[in-house]
C-alpha cells in the first residue's frame, strides 16, 4: 500500500515509517519539523519507498498520486509544549485533522487517528475503558490537548458516519523509548537525564500518582493490528501494568546508577492522578497486549539518551 504518515519524523510517527517499510508497504511521511526532527529519519533517505514531505498539515495538503491508508500522527503532545505553542497544537487537532480527512476522502484511503489516553483527563473511572467519557478542564494548561484529541475524534466520526469514510481511533497511552526529544518534557526523558546528568530525579506531588509506560514498539504493533482490522470505534493501546512515579523514579535510578537521590515539587495543574488503560478491546478484537517488559525498554531507551548526550 502507499500510506501518508503525518507527524512521520516525530518520535512514534518514524517508528511507524520504519515498521511500514520493513512490511513492504510506500511510504510519505509529512511533518513541519516543529517537533519532529530529520535527525529520526536520516536513516531512510536512500530508501526509494519513502519520501518526505515538508510540510504543516493545518494548511491545505497536496499529495501526488494515489493513497491507500492515511494515518495522522501530527501533533505535539509534551507538557512542555501545551503552555509554549498551544495554538498550534489547537489547530494541529482541529484544521489537522479536518484536512487529512478531506485527504483521505478524496483519495478513498482508510483513516487512523493517532488520539490519546489524555481525552480521559483527570479520570474518576480506573482504569480506563474506551466507554469512559473522561474528566478535562477545557480551560486548563492540559486543556489545548485534550479538547484538540477530542475534536478530532468527534469529526474522525462525524466523516465516517456522513461520508463513509473507513475510519479507525487509536487512544494511545505513554509510549516510551528510542528518539523521544531529550527536552520533552515528559517524565521518562526527564528522569532519564537527570539520571545521566547525576542529577537528582524531580518527583511531582508525592510521587503517589500512577503511570503506566508501553514501549514504542509494542504501540506500533498494536497500530498497524489495528488498522488492518475492521474495527471503527476507539481503541485502547498501552501497557496495562500500572507503577507509580516515585518506584519509577526509583528503577530508572537503579538502572542508571545514579546515586544522586530524588527531590520533591508541587504538582502541576490538572496533571492526572491515575492512567492506565483497560486493554480489553484491544486484547479481544486484535489479539495485542504488550511484550516488551518495563526494565528491558528502559535500557534500550537509557542507551539512546546516552548516545545523545
Amino acid at each position: 500500500m502507499r500510506i501518508l504518515v503525518t507527524g512521520g519524523a516525530g518520535f512514534i510517527g518514524s517508528h511507524l515509517c520504519d515498521r511500514l517499510l520493513a512490511d513492504g508497504h510506500e511510504v510519505v511521511a509529512m511533518d513541519n519539523l516543529i517537533t519532529g526532527t530529520a535527525d529520526n529519519i536520516a536513516h531512510l533517505a536512500g530508501n526509494r519507498r519513502f519520501k518526505f514531505i515538508f510540510h504543516d498539515v493545518t494548511e491545505y495538503i497536496y499529495v501526488p498520486g494515489p493513497l491507500d491508508v492515511v494515518m495522522h500522527l501530527a501533533s505535539p503532545a509534551s507538557p512542555v509544549d501545551f503552555a509554549r505553542i498551544p495554538i498550534q497544537i489547537l489547530k494541529v487537532g482541529s484544521l489537522g485533522t479536518h484536512n487529512t480527512l478531506g485527504l483521505a476522502l478524496a483519495k478513498g484511503a482508510r483513516y487512523l487517528l493517532a488520539s490519546t489516553s489524555e481525552v480521559y483527563g483527570d479520570p474518576l473511572v480506573h482504569p480506563q475503558p474506551e466507554s469512559y467519557w473522561g474528566n478535562v478542564n477545557p480551560i486548563g494548561v492540559r486543556g489545548v490537548y485534550d479538547e484538540a484529541k477530542r475534536f478530532a475524534e468527534s469529526i474522525t466520526m462525524a466523516y465516517h458516519r456522513v461520508h463513509g469514510v473507513d475510519t479507525r481511533i487509536i487512544r494511545i497511552f505513554n509510549t516510551y523509548g528510542p528518539r523521544m526529544r531529550l527536552n520533552d518534557g515528559r517524565v521518562v526523558p526527564n528522569f532519564i537525564g537527570q539520571a545521566l546528568r547525576g542529577e537528582p530525579l524531580t518527583v511531582y506531588g508525592d510521587g503517589s500518582q500512577t503511570r503506566s509506560f508501553c514501549f514504542v514498539s509494542d504501540l506500533i504493533e498494536g497500530m498497524i493490528r489495528l488498522l488492518m482490522s475492521g474495527e471503527t470505534q476507539p481503541v485502547n493501546i498501552g501497557n496495562p501494568t500500572e507503577v507509580t512515579i516515585l518506584a519509577f523514579a526509583e528503577m530508572i535510578n537503579a538502572l542508571t546508577g545514579n546515586r544522586a537521590g530524588i527531590v520533591f515539587k508541587p504538582l502541576p495543574e490538572d496533571d492526572p492522578r491515575v492512567r492506565r488503560p483497560d486493554i480489553t478491546r484491544a486484547r479481544t478484537i486484535l489479539g495485542w497486549e504488550p511484550q516488551v517488559p518495563v526494565e528491558v525498554g528502559l535500557e534500550h531507551t537509557i542507551a539512546y539518551f546516552r548516545a545523545k548526550m
